[in-house]
Order: structure tokens, then sequence, then C-alpha cells
């Protein structure tokens, strides 16, 4: 039987029972598991870099012989494994180099004297020896046959995957790709133009160039091919979600506008011009005869709650229920204070809920009907009984929720409308990627009124001047943010916590009255000492990174960020939007450790920009798309090849083709095992 992508691996008959098992639980099951596992780097074994003279910070792929091998001991219980190694000449030994393994002495039976090994790493100095710790390494083959497969080549260097050896994986893949027919590869984009950049590719090329490439140039070319196959998928997935969006009918949800005008009359400040352009796009939605499906972008401080609270009273007035869902405790108890201090003039019903608090939800309590406007959090997600009508659903910071969340608390109507918004700015690139099933509005003005913001980076300040500034700053009537990056110290991270600093800072600072919130304390905890901090009670707030979102004391002027390389740049631009929203002057410091001199000079960004844009293109080339859209991951479900800021123009180019495939078949007959699943959807925001 020829071999397919879903052939399993245990059928492959040159393998050994040994390697059979070692797959199996790496987790290759089928011939297709091997081929998307794409090597990590190359090395360009035709030519290999000269032996090492001195340190260097570039790593080096050398050749050497192994001329001894000694277990060592560092102390009392700490065992190391240390190799000489000698340059390959034509006749003698040549230079000199020393390689060692901490905690693994079983590694000396991987270094046979007189063999010959390649080895991957950076070469330090100590005295008069040049040593590498802990290389990537692996014998060279006296096999003649074997050769082939892994010298005098470009070769795949592969992650590490249980147990399996890199030579085993790559002469596996090898054998593999010998024997898999083109025809058992089926291609994902159509044929490209044979005069475009990717004349005479297909997927089956591509994944034999990608994996032993002939050249640099045939390499860079399949792996942008499979990289446009990766984005294809990503946005055909998002069109084709709002493809169905789009065949759902909508509540009614526009109202008359009766309430708005009454509404501004009673707000003490008039909405800014952006504000009002964006109101105009979801009124549109509103009216229309689909259902709305709209990102409201706006960096910190722009306005979107009242955009939010505009759109949340159309819904009511045409007799719909709104819903407006936050990511935290205290955000949600913000948004509910805020709804019903500025709506109280429209005598509306509004209800929150939480996980630990129930407010305006009782049967009850309304004589005229349930909640017409209700505030929560995921407890919301559980709590269908409190919808009666619901028609808008408004979502706050996105990049908090998953999709398959999202889509959990729309279907708890009948297709409702959907608001999401972020105060996180996205790069168009990454927009187009994650929320492309979305239409965009953006808040690009803030309101006037608005105090400046100093930032200033600073290594390993005078704690005592810092005392002297914030108390100095507390007499003028001001309030401060102090920002660590742990809850509790940690034997393994050897940086500040927020619970031991709460101590230190009540001795320098007494008798100014200090709180502390982190993300450990109850609901309820969290809440009273938020509390305590807007009515003056606290004057300084010892917190993590817990207050990042949504927290609203214009009173605030100062915000420390303690260990502030530790942080991506986003969330300190979001950190730093929790001051300068009074008309006072406000000041960000960002405290660094002064041990990492590449994050201080990151660091530098905020120093030079208040645009929130600019700085979440600074950390998406720096960091990648996983620190703007809140999760650990440095990609996207499905991005192995594809980098959102190296391949913009890929993206584009995708959108052009999963639209086109969409039109020309709509059902996704062809395209129907490209769609994620809700789990993998789950991961996009």
């Amino acid at each position: 039987m020829p071999l397919t992508f879903q052939t399993p691996v245990a059928e492959l008959p040159s393998l050994g029972t040994r390697e059979r098992n070692q797959l199996k639980e790496a987790g290759f099951a089928t011939v297709g598991d091997l081929l998307t596992h794409f090597p990590m780097r190359y090395e360009d074994r035709r030519s290999y870099d000269a032996f090492p003279q001195e340190a260097s910070e570039k790593a080096l792929c050398l050749q050497a012989r192994v001329t001894d091998v000694k277990v060592r001991f560092a102390g009392p219980k700490q065992r190391y494994t240390e190799v000489q190694l000698a340059e390959l000449t034509e006749n003698a030994w040549g230079r000199s180099l020393t390689v060692r393994f901490f905690s693994m002495p079983f590694i000396a039976k991987a270094f046979p004297v007189d063999e010959k090994v390649i080895l991957y790493g950076k070469v330090k100095s100590s005295g008069a020896r040049l040593i590498m710790d802990h290389p990537e390494f692996e014998p060279i083959p006296e096999d003649s046959e074997e050769q082939p497969i892994h010298l005098n080549r470009i070769t795949p260097i592969y992650g590490k995957r249980g147990g399996v050896p890199q030579r085993t994986l790559r002469r596996v893949l090898y054998e593999v790709l010998a024997d898999l027919p083109a025809t058992a590869v089926n291609d994902v984009l159509r044929t490209p133009s044979a005069k475009g950049g990717f004349a005479g590719l297909s997927r089956f090329l591509a994944l034999q160039e990608i994996h032993f490439p002939t050249s640099q140039e045939s390499l860079t070319q399949a792996r942008r091919y499979l990289a446009l196959e990766e984005f294809f998928t990503l946005q055909l997935n998002v069109l084709h979600r709002r493809q169905q969006w789009d065949q759902l009918t909508p509540p009614k949800s526009s109202g008359t506008g009766s309430l708005i005008p009454q509404w501004l009359e009673s707000m003490p400040f008039a909405l800014t011009n952006a504000q009002q352009r964006c109101i105009a796009e979801i009124n549109a939605d509103l009216a229309g005869v689909r259902p709305m499906h709209r990102l409201l972008q706006g960096d910190v401080g722009s306005g979107k709650t009242f955009v939010a609270m505009a759109a949340m009273i159309r819904a009511v007035e045409s007799g719909t229920q709104a819903v407006l869902m936050a990511p935290t405790v205290i955000l949600a108890e913000q948004h509910f204070a805020n709804f019903t201090k500025w709506l109280a003039p429209l005598g509306l019903r509004i209800g929150m809920r939480t996980g630990t608090r129930k407010e305006g939800l009782e049967a009850d309590l309304w004589s005229d009907g349930p909640p017409q406007i209700i505030i929560g959090t995921h407890a919301l997600l559980s709590e269908k009984a409190f919808f009666d009508n619901l028609g808008l659903v408004v979502i706050d910071e996105q990049h908090k929720f998953g999709v398959s969340q999202r889509a959990k608390l729309i279907r708890s109507g009948t297709a409702p409308h959907v608001l999401v918004m972020t105060a996180t700015p996205i790069p168009r690139t990454l927009t187009m990627t994650v929320y492309g099933d979305l239409d965009v509005s953006l808040l690009d003005e803030m309101p006037a009124g608005r105090g400046i913001i100093q930032t200033t980076v600073r290594e390993k300040p005078d704690m005592k001047q810092v005392a002297a500034f914030l108390r100095q700053q507390v007499e003028a009537g001001r309030q401060a943010y102090l920002v660590y990056p742990l809850v509790e110290a940690s034997e393994k991270l050897k940086l500040k916590a927020a619970t031991d600093e709460f101590t230190a800072w009540q001795q320098r600072l007494s008798p100014i009255p200090i709180g502390l919130v982190h993300g450990r304390m109850s609901a309820e905890e969290k809440a009273a000492t938020m509390q305590a901090f807007r009515s003056m009670e606290i004057k300084v707030l010892i917190a993590t990174s817990v207050i990042e979102v949504g927290v609203d004391v214009p009173n605030a002027t100062v915000m420390m960020v303690f260990e502030a390389e530790r942080f991506g740049l986003a969330q300190l631009h979001q950190l730093r939007g929790r001051i300068g929203r009074g008309q006072h002057r406000s000041w960000c410091i960002l405290v660094a450790s002064g041990q990492n001199p590449e994050g201080t000079e990151r660091l530098k960004v905020l120093e030079k920009t208040t645009d929130g844009f600019a700085v979440a293109e600074e950390d998406l080339k720096l960091r990648g798309p996983g620190e703007l859209l809140g999760t650990a991951q440095s990609g996207l479900p499905g991005l192995q090849l594809g980098d959102l800021v190296r391949d913009q123009a890929l993206v584009n180019v995708a959108r052009q083709l999963a639209t086109e495939a969409l039109s020309q078949d709509p059902s996704l007959r062809r395209h129907a095992h490209l769609l994620f699943t809700d789990a993998e959807n789950a991961t996009l925001s």
C-alpha cells in the first residue's frame, strides 16, 4: 500500500520496535504528524564554523573528536560531566574545547572516546580554557549510507519531542518523503500561477524542501508557501465564521433614539468626534438586517465605555436586554457603578452578576419587569435564566476571553448583536488575522481635560527619594499605584513580590494609609480594597497586574512598576493608562532591576510615545502576538511557519484567496477539513 498522510507510523517498515515506541510516546501517530513537525532551525553542514580561539556571542556549529570524558564534582551533591574535544584536522589534533553538562552524569555514555561529534552552542572563556555548557550535539555517522541524510547538506534540526533522537527523526522523515507519492499530498491552495512568486510549487514539493532543502533559496520559498497555507486556513476559518453569523436574523435593537439626547444632556462633558462617529457606525449596524459583529478599538482612556453605553441604551429602547461581560470582578464592579451613575436620569433597570454577587436580579425587585441592562463576569455564561429578550452583547477586553466563550454567551439569545471592545491597540495585520470576522470601529481621539503623563525609566532608584516623592504627591491630595510582578516571593524567580513590599512600604510611608490588592484575594476583598482606594481611604495601593484593565481612579497620578522589564510593553501601556485620567499631571515610573540591559532599553519605547498603536507594533516585533492577545503562546493556532511581523504581505494575499474561495464555494466542501474546532478557536483570543 502506498503511503498517505493517514498511514499509521507503526506501519512504516523500516522502524524497529524501540523506534516505534519512541515515536508513539512522542505523539507521532500518523505520517501526517511527522510531516507537519517542521524543523526549528537548520545547520549548513556543507561547511562548519572555524574552531574557536575566543569566546563568542554567536552560536557556532563545529566538528570535533572526543579525547576524554570525566564526571567531576562541583560540590558535595552536585556532579557534572566534562568532555574534552579536539578540532578535526587532516594530520594531527588541533585546538581543544571543553564541554560541560551539569546534573547529567548519564550523558557521559553519549561521548565515546575517539568518536566524532557535531556541536552547536555558544563558547565562553574560563581562565585559559574555552567552554561550551549544555550544547546541542550529535554523533557523526560512520555508516556511509546514512551520511547523506545527516552530513554535507543543509541539515534540519528538530525541536525535542519525547525521547526521539534527532538522527532517528531525521532518518524516518527522509525515508517517508522518499516513499510518499506526490498524489498523496492534497494542495490546500489552488495551483500557483506559472508567473507568480510560487510558480511551480505544490504542497508536496514544499514539504520536501522544508525538511531537506536543496538550497537556502528553495528553503525560503518553501517556508513562505507553507506559511501562506497557514494564513489561508486561518482566514478561511475567520471568514466562514462571519458568513455563518451574517445568515442569522437579529432582534430589532435600534430603538427610536429618544433616550440618547436625554442621556447626553445629563452628562457634564461632550462626546469626542471619534465617539460620535463610532456610535453612528454602531447605530447603523443595530438598524441593519444582519446581526452586528463589531470590534471597538480604543487606546486606554479614549472613552469606550460611553460608546458601549450609547449602544446599550439604543438596544433597551427597542425593548430588548443588553449585557456587558467584563473579564474581572474589579472591572465588572466599576462598570456597574458607572452605569448606575450615568444612566440614573433615564430610570433604567440595571443588574449585576459576578461569581459572588447578585444585584438587581431578584424577580420581585422590578415591578416593570426584569433588568434591562445586566453587567457581570464570565458567571453570566451559566445564567441563561437572566436573559428574557437578549438584543445586544458587549464584551469588554475581548482578548481576555476565548472565541468559544463569546459564542456561548451569544447562543444565550437569538442571534443578538455583538460589540467587542479592547483597550489593547492591535496592529492591522493581527486584527485581520484574529478578528477578521469583525467590523472595526476606531476611537482615535482622547477626551479633553486629561492630564499629561510623563514616563521615565529608572534603574535601582534610591528608595528614600522615592518615598519622599510619594509623600509629596499624597500631601498634594493625589494617590499612587505601586505594581510588582509577583504576589509572593519565589525561590525560582528572584523578583520583588507585592505581599513582602506591602510591609516595607507601610514602614517607609507611615502613617499614610496603604492598601494591597492581588489576584489571590477573594472577589469581596478586592472589591472592598478598590472601593477604599476610590474613596481615598487608601492613598497608596500596592498591587500586581490585576489592576491592568479598566480601573478608573481620576485622582491617581503616580504609577510605579517594579521589575518593569518582566512585563510586556503592551501590558505596561495598559498599566500606564490607570493614571492621567484626571486633569492633574501624572508620572509613570518604570523601575528596572539593572540586570537585563536589553530589557531596560526596550522600556525606553514607552518614554518616547504614549501612542498605544506604536507601542503595540513594537511589542509585536519583540514578543510576538501572544503578548498582545493575552496568551502565553508566541503564535496562533496552525501557525508554525507564518510570522505576523515578517509575513504581512502573505496575510493580505491569504485574505484575498480565502475571500475568493468562499465566493466560489460557499458550502466549503473543498476546504471543510481546514476549519478549526471550537477548542482550537478558543485559543485565538
